[in-house]
């Protein structure tokens, strides 16, 4: 398969990543600009980094990344899900795992909080309008529920099904989506170790307006793949009708992997701006290939990225 310049990491991150690992693993004291920012007074959820899922740059300000948020159910504009989301209850809350599997099950939130250890990944991420953040989050790779249900060799992909409450999300009243959200992965994908299954931020549980109380959380894919506040996770034979795809299947793929070689519609994906960092005038960040994490290119072996964007 021919290897295109942009899916190459560059050799500065590459490097830096591989001396954050080191110092990491020597006990290290990070600097003040990787030092964990603040969270917002909730309650708290011990994990240990994990060193080989740790981007080594500046964390984004916990106030920023509470507050500009996608979470339709909570309205449209980007300070909504902020000022909307109170109304959220996340206990109790069950998801269900059903379809394709040898044991099906219906987990408390509690239960999914033990399902495997806790662990810190800093993962920087990818919006398709253009902005991007780096964030701590807490949870643990997907992989290691999906090995606890056991699918089947018929379950080729995995459907995630969100909450559509009329009472508690005002933003399910409105006809913008066809509700409840949905989104889903090929199975490889879901098994893909930084596929994170994710209950905290900041060293504390998810903050509503961010998918409380556990969501998903991918990367290498623009932020609406992340599905958030899930209530059902299915095991499939074929590809879900995903909610932006229904909607707008010109402009938002089933992959939706990070491409700068892809263009939105409307705009360029070739560059971004870091949200609490990059003001008007700053000169824009260029995209890195699958945002810059070169580990999920071979699920992608011989595929047309541009025909599968």
């Amino acid at each position: 398969m021919l290897i295109l310049p942009s899916e190459i990491t560059p050799r500065e991150v590459f490097e830096s990543r591989r001396k954050f690992i080191k110092l990491a693993a020597a006990g290290a004291i990070l600097g003040p600009e990787l030092a964990l920012a603040q969270g917002g007074g909730l309650a708290k959820l011990p994990a240990k980094r994990n060193p080989a899922f740790a981007v080594m740059e500046k964390q984004t300000a916990y106030k920023d990344a509470t507050t500009y948020n996608n979470f339709y159910e909570f309205g449209t504009d980007k300070s909504d899900p902020a000022e909307n989301a109170h109304t959220l209850r996340t206990r109790p809350w069950t998801v269900q795992i059903e379809g394709e599997v040898k044991k099906p099950m219906t987990l408390d939130i509690d239960s999914l909080l033990k399902l495997a250890p806790l662990e810190e990944r800093i993962y920087r991420h990818r919006c398709v309008e253009g902005w991007s953040m780096v964030v701590p989050w807490i949870g643990y790779s997907f992989s290691e529920l999906i090995k606890k249900v056991e699918p089947t060799g018929n379950a080729k992909f995995v459907e995630f099904v969100t909450l559509a409450d009329h009472q508690q999300m005002p933003g399910v009243r409105s006809r913008v989506l066809d509700w409840p959200y949905v989104e889903g992965l090929r199975i490889d994908e879901a098994n893909h170790p930084l596929a994170l299954l994710t209950v905290g931020m900041y060293g504390e549980v998810l903050p509503n307006q961010n998918g409380a109380p556990v969501r998903m959380v991918l990367p290498w894919k623009y932020g609406f793949k992340s599905a958030k506040s899930i209530v059902k996770i299915r095991f499939v034979r074929e590809m879900p009708r995903t909610s932006w795809n229904k909607s707008a299947p010109n402009e938002y793929g089933f992959y939706s992997n990070v491409n700068p070689d892809v263009d939105h519609p409307r705009w360029s994906q070739a560059s971004e701006r870091r949200i609490g960092e990059d003001g008007f005038f700053t000169r824009k960040r260029k995209t890195l290939m699958f945002n810059g994490y070169p580990e999920v290119a071979s699920l992608y072996t011989g595929m047309d990225l541009k025909k599968f964007y």
